[in-house]
């Protein structure tokens, strides 16, 4: 059964970067389209990009485009945030779909969810 798990939160100030990471175990991710969402205290899950199976194709939410980088490799797919801004304070999560050229930023798409990250940028 496929696991996901997520790793690289931590505090950091505005402006400053950091690296996610979602490690899968129990199965290879080469058939599985991996979103990266976030939610912040009383707000709904929200997606931040998705990169498909083959990391051929990637999207991202309007708010973080030109800031944050999605990429894969093996068993693991990294979410790049620079330009950090109070606003991408929440809970990091990613989470994994079985399909192959495609990439939905709706929770509701995906199946296999991680225990997720906390992001904490001070203003």
């Amino acid at each position: 059964q496929l696991q996901l798990v997520e790793s690289g939160g931590g505090l950091v100030q505005t402006g400053g970067s950091l690296r996610l990471s979602c490690v899968a175990s129990g199965s290879t991710l080469d058939h599985y389209a991996i979103g990266w969402f976030r939610q912040a205290p009383g707000k709904e899950r929200e997606g931040v990009s998705s990169i498909s199976a083959s990391g051929g194709c990637k999207n991202y939410a309007c708010s973080v485009s030109g800031r944050f980088t999605i990429s894969r490799e093996k068993n693991t797919v990294y979410l790049q945030m620079n330009s950090l801004k109070a606003e991408d304070t929440a809970v990091y999560y990613c989470a994994a779909e079985l399909a192959y050229d495609w990439t939905g930023l709706e929770a509701s798409e995906y199946d296999s969810w991680g225990q997720g990250t906390q992001v904490t940028v001070s203003p």
